[in-house]
């Protein structure tokens, strides 16, 4: 049996990345004996904004040791994607992708269905020019949609789905609503299996973690960071720039990225899998969401969990609050193990 993966593997982000990664090796454990392919079906001008993003210099957060390293890291992904993921060739349409003959094709996970994103957003994605007997949607989300119109194919592709999955409450609602059916709410693929890890070198102090806190004021950083000097804390991002951190960790492997959320003290995130990985590693974390894609998919993660007071205002003594108060993780770990088991079997009940 041939299966075959298709979603936002190519672009240069480390959640990217660990989903794709993670829904190959969860299906190649429930599927030992099938061929597991990510089908390297690359959208152009995603790939190319998406890594042009990363030659940007930033001024005010940026120093040219920074910027150096910051323009290494298409390089590392790509070679990344070539050691870890059983790559197809590369193809380009539904053409391409139907020369592979595929028995399955699992469409998913990350934001693959959200058509108000101009960048990402493709027509094969929602199985336009596929096959329809083989289609399988595992935890796809939409984003944010709101005061945008449901194009006619998102329609007519939602409809033609051997079976369909969601990741957070808005897509699922939208699917309901097109297919006229329940469907289940699954969890990201990174929830699935043991993701393994990659050492930092030179990092021997506790550590608060910062992941892109787009839109955090510089008055309520210099709070955080007077706040860790305190403490005798360093403070580093994870594969992200600001000249003010204690260390350049930029050019991460995936797997290192891992590692600096598996090790800190203390996270402060905007991103949903910035969250993800505060929560699968244990970790006592705070959100501060500026973006309304980033609003609603994070947002639905923490009702999930029981986890909404870790959505912040953005004030620094809010921020520490939040990372001091401990999660009681026994009770989060039994949501997730019962998510884990509800999504294996949507994968194994599907793909037969």
């Amino acid at each position: 049996m041939r299966i075959g993966i298709l979603t936002h593997h190519y672009i240069n982000n480390f959640g990217a990345f660990l989903q794709a990664y993670s829904l190959q090796e969860a299906i190649k454990e429930i599927y030992p004996k099938a061929d597991v392919y990510i089908i390297n079906c690359v959208n152009i001008k995603h790939f190319v904004i998406n890594t042009g993003g990363w030659f940007r210099f930033y001024k005010k957060k940026e120093n040219i040791a920074c910027w150096v390293n910051k323009i290494k890291l298409p390089w590392t992904f790509a070679k990344e994607r070539k050691k870890h993921m059983s790559l197809t060739s590369i193809c380009y349409n539904a053409k391409g992708i139907e020369k592979f003959n595929m028995d399955y094709i699992v469409i998913g996970s990350d934001e693959v269905w959200n058509y108000s994103e101009t960048k990402g957003n493709a027509k094969v994605k929602f199985g336009i020019g596929l096959n329809k007997e083989k289609l399988i949607a595992y935890a796809p989300s939409v984003g944010e949609t709101k005061g945008v119109d449901i194009p006619e194919y998102v329609i007519n592709g939602i409809k033609k789905f051997k079976a369909v999955s969601a990741r957070d409450y808005l897509t699922e609602e939208l699917v309901e609503k097109i297919r006229n059916e329940e469907i289940s709410r699954v969890v990201d693929p990174t929830f699935l299996v043991k993701i393994p890890d990659e050492t930092v070198e030179g990092i021997n102090r506790p550590y608060i973690l910062f992941y892109y806190c787009d839109g955090l004021k510089e008055e309520e950083k210099k709070k955080i960071f007077a706040y860790a000097k305190k403490k005798n804390m360093d403070i580093y991002g994870a594969g992200e720039c600001d000249k003010k951190y204690s260390k350049i960790t930029v050019n991460l492997t995936p797997f290192q990225w891992v590692w600096m959320f598996r090790n800190a003290e203390y996270i402060i995130t905007g991103t949903f899998h910035g969250t993800v990985f505060s929560m699968l590693n244990h970790r006592q974390f705070a959100c501060y969401l500026t973006n309304q894609s980033r609003i609603e998919k994070v947002g639905s993660l923490l009702r999930d969990f029981g986890l909404n007071e870790k959505q912040t205002n953005g004030t620094a003594e809010e921020l520490i609050k939040q990372i001091e108060k401990k999660i009681d993780y026994d009770d989060i770990e039994k949501k997730i193990n019962v998510s884990r088991e509800k999504s294996i079997k949507f994968l194994a009940d599907n793909i037969i």
